[in-house]
């Protein structure tokens, strides 16, 4: 049961179907496992049509979540954990890829449009705010003549996964800087850079 603590949910978001482990679409859930495992947090719980784990930090008792839903319907699963844990907008962190930031780079906003992202579209949509953080991954366009949807779709080389883990670092270096209670512009201006 999670307590009464103040509650931050970080949401990382992908296609749940196996058959989408390791696309570029899905660059969200794998920073929640990376999350998961280095801040020792079992993803066992279910409810809203998706999976959730949590353990206190600091003062924040972290909840760490992935939809079941596909990325298209993500805030059909946000929504509802949020109203019922009663989680503030002001603790809420989405994770997702980015198209239009370079593969490598991560880019940290406090608010925004869903840049086309449909995930956050959903999730803008379903809680009728855009006012909530987010960590966009880059995961850069095509430049082959591929289709957008095949692109997001498409699984990412060894390199690229090897690279991602270096990102998934920083990422989990940027969440525990959010528990101490660090200034998210503060966390903003660390953390918007190249770092593969």
């Amino acid at each position: 049961m999670i307590n009464n603590m103040e509650k931050l949910l970080i949401v990382g978001l992908g296609n749940y179907p196996q058959q989408y482990n390791y696309t570029r679409h899905n660059v969200g859930f794998m920073a929640i496992d990376k999350l998961a495992k280095e801040l020792s947090i079992d993803l066992n719980n279910e409810k809203f049509n998706g999976m959730f784990g949590y353990k206190n930090i600091g003062k924040y008792s972290v909840i760490l979540a992935k939809p079941y839903t596909l990325m298209n319907l993500s805030g059909d699963f946000v929504q509802p954990l949020m109203d019922y844990y009663k989680i503030d907008i002001n603790n809420l962190l989405v994770i997702c890829d980015d198209v239009d930031t370079p593969f490598g780079s991560i880019r940290v906003k406090k608010t925004g449009s869903s840049g086309g992202q449909n995930g956050l579209k959903s999730i803008i949509n379903r809680l009728n705010s855009q006012d909530f953080k987010r960590i966009k991954i880059g995961i850069g366009r095509p430049n082959n003549g591929m289709s957008m949807a095949d692109y997001v779709l498409s699984k990412l080389s060894r390199n690229q996964l090897e690279d991602l883990d270096k990102i998934n670092n920083e990422i989990v270096k940027l969440v525990l800087k959010t528990t101490e209670d660090v200034s998210f512009d503060s966390i903003m201006s660390q953390f918007n850079k190249k770092i593969a």
